[in-house]
């Protein structure tokens, strides 16, 4: 949704989750994780090393996440890092960390950035703010069909638990939790098609420009 919308108005798309993301993969990668524990030691001294880009893929017409100059788009959507991901987003320093390269990222605006805090935390000023929700049911099926298309395996069952652990994960963290911002206009797009969400967003967009 976010990317289509970037892409028609000729904005930047950021996702935000796929640095996090990425982070998590380097971690999982680089022995960072000891079992489920991390060595939150070691990566408090790495992770301001860490370059996170984003560049269009010609052939998808939509953004890659690249790591340190490497293409770590198809690893970073794994159910192994889903799995590992929320708690090293929910180390301070990690998200200090990322905070600062995405706000960096929008001072020159004309951007379209999704996440979990970007209403709250990362762009509290925004121009526009959309908290976009749906059932944990159906962003799960989502997600299924989603790695099933790309021929991964997957299970349903694991990634609706994961669903529902991230959320919670997410909304009790200490820093920058994950909650709907004041300003931000509610969507749930638990059965809108995609058509029909991309319009509703067009239109809160054009609303906006005009103001």
């Amino acid at each position: 949704m976010a990317k289509d919308l970037a892409r028609e108005i000729g904005y930047i798309y950021i996702d935000s989750g796929a640095m996090y993301r990425a982070v998590t993969l380097y971690s999982l990668e680089n022995g960072i994780f000891e079992g489920e524990q991390i060595d939150t030691d070691r990566l408090r001294k790495e992770v301001g090393r860490l370059k996170i880009t984003f560049k269009l893929n010609v052939e998808t017409g939509r953004p890659d996440t690249y790591l340190d100059g490497v293409n770590v788009e198809g690893k970073i959507r794994t159910m192994e890092v889903s799995s590992r991901v929320s708690p090293v987003a929910a180390l301070d320093f990690v998200r200090e960390a990322m905070v600062a390269q995405q706000q960096e990222m929008g001072k020159e605006k004309g951007i379209v950035m999704d996440g979990r805090d970007i209403g709250t935390t990362v762009f509290p000023d925004a121009e526009l703010k959309v908290f976009v929700t749906a059932s944990p049911e159906v962003r799960a099926q989502r997600r299924y069909d989603e790695l099933k298309a790309k021929g991964q395996p997957a299970s349903y069952e694991e990634i609706l638990e994961n669903v529902k652990q991230r959320d919670y994960i997410d909304q009790h963290r200490e820093v920058s939790p994950l909650r709907k911002a004041d300003d931000a206009l509610l969507l749930d797009n638990s059965h809108l098609s995609i058509e029909e969400q991309k319009a509703w967003l067009m239109e809160q967009y054009k609303r906006v420009v005009r103001l």
